[in-house]
């Protein structure tokens, strides 16, 4: 092995400066991707190279872009058998993993990758090794069952990624690693990534790697005692709104706000500015001067709010910084640490704000692990606390206009238009507050969404008021019934849907027990949908339509179908379609005891079929899915 060598956290790197080609950068600048994590900029000239690498940095820091960008870049898209091949340790690390190439990969047509693990049907594994696809992604056991079922070629493998080794070896895997090792051409590159180097770990590098760059990364994650960290989980209301309440409501110095992109920090900035807010962009297209024009005004105080790119912020010194709010979740661990770093100066306290969507949540888990500090859930300001703020700080500026003085000559005007107008002073005052004003509101209305989420929660415990039980002790006299109606039967009447939205059916009703609230968690957290985008809801005995925007994507859809709610799995589908039986799973009971086939009859009279004893002898039944 060569040297190790210890990479500083801060790369002076950008990504246009590494050999991708122009599809990558331009996916890249899609998502803002512009300077490279240290792991990033460490690994992939010597993967671009052809280079065996072994990697030591923690989870988070950017190590799956380290070794994607490379193999995208080295990648022959007319070869559509496996080219490169990831083992992960769980499966949801290898979605993850399949996703991230797929985003690198949005400029590169035809690009294919497959994320292979346990749980899932061989069939969709199967049929998409048949069409082709240029990247694998598994979990060691999955891998092995193709390996050895021959449905899995990797005869024409060019590169091996081991992502998060010692994950592999604390789960037991390491085995399932070897032998998957052993059965690759010999002709390869490897790269290993590990948070850790236990010995069998060193042990496998210094067996299956040739010669390897050892690459170690010393992760900047200590964060400040004097810093507080807090969450809130993006629901309901937009990102934007949500911002809007924490500076009314919340006190601060100066603010610094940090998005994802060049363009983000623009369109932010400016409708900061059309809501009266004292705010200024910076980014990469900012000019030098204008840079040092706008951090000379924050430091100031004739701007409270500066949004920026992480790039842009770098080195950024100004001890009035009381906030730091990540609006876009950082890429990494190492990104969250520089940014609410900018706060917390010169022994002062400092305040970091993390805005986290549902399918960002490993993202605040993992920040969590790296930092070795809890981030706090928040609630964010309501409209009655905001309007409280707004109405004392009117109340102030009165006050302050009074002690100022030198008011006479508008004393005098008032005195005579009260006089003349025979108006009381009261209603001159108030127009005249009306005035200053101007065409802002005073006040801050409540969302549509959150008056249309009270009515709705009116409306659902009326319908549960309505079909509620009665005790045992309200029944009276009343003769035991037979049947249990536990909600009566809804009769279905034509719906049209709102503009840019359409009906769903998903297989989820009453007769599972299954309540609105169930519905609209299950698909804002799996969907990562927001709870407004989600419409009317309907619920049927055994199934329920509900509206959701148009042009939903595949991939979202086809994960619904597999989301279980109340005991159900969703199996969506549009409405008017025929509902989706194929994802049902076998042996599972229907609730309210219903039958899960037709009348016996309908099948036909069995002596059809010929003599019963050409059936063979009568085996034992055997409950669940027959064995493969």
């Amino acid at each position: 092995m060569t040297d190790p060598t210890n990479v500083a956290p801060n790369a002076p790197l950008l990504f246009r400066d590494l050999d991708l080609g122009e599809s990558l950068l331009k996916a890249l600048a899609d998502v803002g991707y512009e300077s490279p994590s240290p792991i990033q900029a460490a690994t992939i000239p010597h993967l671009l190279a052809g280079k065996d690498v072994l990697g030591q940095a923690q989870t988070g820091t950017g190590k799956t872009a380290a070794f994607a960008l490379p193999v995208l870049a080295r990648l022959d898209p007319a070869q559509a058998t496996p080219q490169a091949l990831v083992l992960c340790p769980t499966r949801e690390l290898g979605i993850q993993v399949a996703e991230a190439f797929q985003k690198y990969a949005a400029h590169l047509p035809g690009f294919r990758v497959l994320p292979i693990y346990g749980g899932q049907g061989y069939g969709p594994q199967l049929q998409a090794l048949r069409r082709g696809v240029h990247v694998v992604v598994g979990t060691p056991g999955r891998i092995i069952d193709h390996l050895e079922k021959g449905s899995l070629d990797l005869s024409a493998l060019r590169t091996l990624v081991l992502d998060e080794a010692d994950e592999m070896l604390r789960m037991g895997f390491i085995d399932d690693v070897e032998a998957i090792l052993k059965k690759m051409p010999a002709v390869r590159q490897t790269a290993l990534f590990s948070a850790t180097m236990p010995h069998a770990i060193r042990r496998i590098a210094q067996t299956y790697l040739k010669d390897p760059v050892e690459v170690t990364i010393e992760a900047k994650t200590r964060t400040a005692d004097n810093i507080r960290q807090r969450s809130w989980e993006v629901s309901g209301l937009h990102k934007l709104d949500a911002l809007t309440r924490i500076l009314e409501a919340e006190p601060f110095d100066a603010m610094i706000v940090f998005a994802r992109t060049k363009q983000a920090t623009d369109e932010l900035a400016e409708k900061l500015q059309a809501r009266g807010f004292s705010a200024a962009a910076i980014n990469g297209d900012v000019a030098q001067a204008q840079r040092e024009r706008t951090i000379e005004q924050l430091k100031a105080g004739k701007i409270d709010i500066l949004v920026a790119t992480d790039v842009a912020a770098r080195g950024l010194d100004v001890d009035r910084i009381s906030h730091v709010v990540n609006y876009d979740v950082p890429y990494d661990t190492e990104s969250y640490v520089h940014r609410i770093g900018r706060t917390g100066r010169a022994g002062r306290s400092g305040e970091a704000i993390l805005f986290i969507a549902p399918r960002e949540r490993s993202m605040l888990r993992a920040i969590e692990r790296a930092t070795r500090q809890p981030i706090t859930p928040m609630e964010l300001p309501t409209v009655a606390a905001v309007n409280d703020v707004r109405i004392a700080k009117f109340k102030q500026q009165i006050s302050d206009t009074l002690a100022a003085g030198e008011l006479a000559e508008f004393r005098k005007l008032i005195e005579d238009y009260e006089r003349e107008m025979n108006v009381p002073a009261i209603e001159i005052a108030t127009a005249l507050a009306k005035m200053a004003r101007g065409d802002v509101p005073l006040l801050m209305e409540p969302p549509k969404f959150e008056a249309r989420k009270r009515a709705f929660e009116r409306d659902v415990q009326a319908a549960t008021d309505r079909f509620a039980k009665p005790s045992r002790f309200e029944r009276g006299d009343r003769p035991e019934r037979t049947e249990r109606a536990a909600f009566p039967k809804k009769v279905r009447e034509a719906r049209t849907p709102d503009e840019g939205k359409q009906t769903f059916r998903i297989e989820v009703g009453y007769d599972h027990g299954v309540k609105p609230g169930n519905i609209v968690g299950a698909i804002a957290n799996e969907a990562g949908l927001d709870a407004k985008h989600i419409g009317r809801i309907e619920i049927f005995e055994d199934h329920t339509l509900l509206d959701l925007p148009e042009g939903m994507p595949a991939d979202v859809m086809n994960h619904l179908k597999t989301v279980w709610c109340a005991g159900q799995q969703l199996r969506i589908t549009r409405d008017g379609e025929p509902p989706d039986t194929a994802g049902k799973v076998p042996g599972k009971k229907p609730f309210a005891g219903k039958k899960p086939f037709g009348p016996k009859k309908d099948f036909g009279e069995r002596k059809s079929y010929g003599p019963k004893k050409d059936f063979g002898p009568k085996k034992p039944h055997r409950k669940g899915p027959r064995p493969d």
